[in-house]
C-alpha cells in the first residue's frame, strides 16, 4: 500500500483510528486485522489475573484503590478477598 494515505477518503472507522493512534499505527492494525470482526472486552485486565493481583496487593484497607486500578467494582474486589 502506498505510504501516502489520503486520510479524508478513509472509511470512517479507519479515519477515527488514525486520529487516535496515527496513520502508521492504523495501517499496522489494518494489515493485521482487516476483514475480521473484533469484540473489544469491557475490562482491560483479565478477571483471573486481576484477582490474583488483588490478592497479592491487598493490604487490608485498599479495596477501593484496587477496584479503580483494575477496573472492577469494589464488591468484586471484596468477593475476591473473601474467597481466598
Amino acid at each position: 500500500m502506498d505510504d501516502k494515505v489520503d486520510v479524508s477518503s478513509l472509511h470512517y472507522f479507519y479515519r477515527g483510528l488514525s486520529e487516535l493512534v496515527g496513520v502508521e499505527s492504523m495501517l499496522v492494525i489494518y494489515r493485521q486485522y482487516r476483514g475480521m470482526q473484533m469484540t473489544i472486552p469491557t475490562h482491560l485486565y483479565d478477571r483471573k489475573l486481576a484477582a490474583s493481583r488483588v490478592l497479592s496487593e491487598y493490604n487490608g484497607t485498599n479495596q477501593q484503590e484496587l477496584a479503580r486500578k483494575y477496573g472492577y467494582s469494589q464488591k468484586w474486589v471484596q468477593q475476591v478477598i473473601h474467597r481466598k
